[in-house]
Order: structure tokens, then sequence, then C-alpha cells
């Protein structure tokens, strides 16, 4: 990854914070606290099923890339190069929705 892009997610990382640090800041006035345990585990389980959804797409994204370099280097080995490229994206995508369903239930319980 190159510094553009890195410079370019964490800019949208910080960015989607502070959108969901801005309302709390706008009920100031109610006499609830803000941030008691239950928000804070929404707010957990919602980043931490978003990282799981980020991580796995440039997982796969990285996967991707590596076979079509590998099958431009040798193409008579693209069956290979295929099969084992659809097995490990299939890997990422498991542990990918695997942190989405274990941050859905940090939201919902």
């Amino acid at each position: 990854m190159d510094k553009r892009t890195a410079k370019l997610i964490l800019t949208l990382i910080t960015f989607g914070l502070v959108l969901m640090v801005l309302p709390s800041f706008a009920s100031a006035q109610e006499a609830a606290p803000a941030w008691d345990a239950f928000t804070l585990a929404k707010l957990g389980g919602a980043l931490g099923a978003g990282l799981a959804v980020v991580g796995g797409g440039l997982g796969v994204g990285r996967i991707g890339a590596s076979a079509v370099e590998a099958i431009a280097r040798q193409p008579e080995a693209v069956g290979l190069i295929q099969t084992a490229m659809i097995i490990t994206a299939a890997m990422v995508e498991g542990a990918a929705l695997f942190g989405v369903v274990v941050g859905m239930l940090a939201v919902i319980a």
C-alpha cells in the first residue's frame, strides 16, 4: 500500500469517527450521560464490524492483485493459481464475515 492510499484510508476513518461523535455533543444539554457502557458497547461493536469489512476487502484485493501478477508471469499455471486464489479469498471472507457477525452481536446485545 502506498502512502497516498494509507493517507486516504486514515482520513476516511478519522472523518467517520468525527461523524459518530458529533451527535453526542449536540445532546450535551440532556441530563443523562452520553457515554454510558451500553453506548460504548454499541460503538465498539460497530467499529469492530467496520474494521472487519475493511480488512476483508483489503485482503481480497491483495489476493486478486497477487493472482493477476502470478498469472502474468506463468500463464500456463492459470488453473492452479485461480483455484488457490478462490480458496484463499473464501477463507479471508469467512474471517471477515465472522468479525462482522461478532461486531453486530455486540451492537444488538
